[in-house]
């Protein structure tokens, strides 16, 4: 498929495929006599991972080292961190939960609770 077809696929924009591809993350299977480039359904399928990834909140550097584990036998370093990471989100988050079940329960009284467990 042409860029196109792969960004429409993907659901982002040219650019954004030249971008991934300028970091290797993407690369074109062939290009034709006119210099388009054409990509294989792998490419979707690693495109549709980065995005994926990026919205889980893993940075780029991230998504390359996961997209080498292949080839890097020290990827556990950087999933050990990922988990750490999550893990403090999800407490964070249900510090928030339970302010604002306390807000929505109680109204606001003298400090809102969704900025003191923000606080914390």
């Amino acid at each position: 498929m042409r860029i196109s077809e792969l960004a429409r696929a993907a659901g982002v924009g040219i650019s954004t495929v030249r971008f991934y591809e300028r970091r290797g993350l993407v690369v074109p299977t062939t290009r034709t006599h006119g210099g388009y480039r054409h990509y294989d359904p792998e490419a979707l399928k690693r495109l549709k991972f980065i995005r994926r990834a990026a919205r889980l909140g893993f940075t780029l550097t991230e998504v390359e080292q996961l997209l080498s584990a292949s080839t890097t036998p020290d990827v556990g370093d950087v999933v050990t961190g990922k988990v750490a990471e999550i893990e403090q989100r999800m407490r964070d988050l249900d510090r928030v939960r339970v302010a604002l079940l306390d807000v929505a329960e109680n109204g606001v009284q003298d400090q809102c609770p969704v900025v003191a467990a923000l606080s914390d």
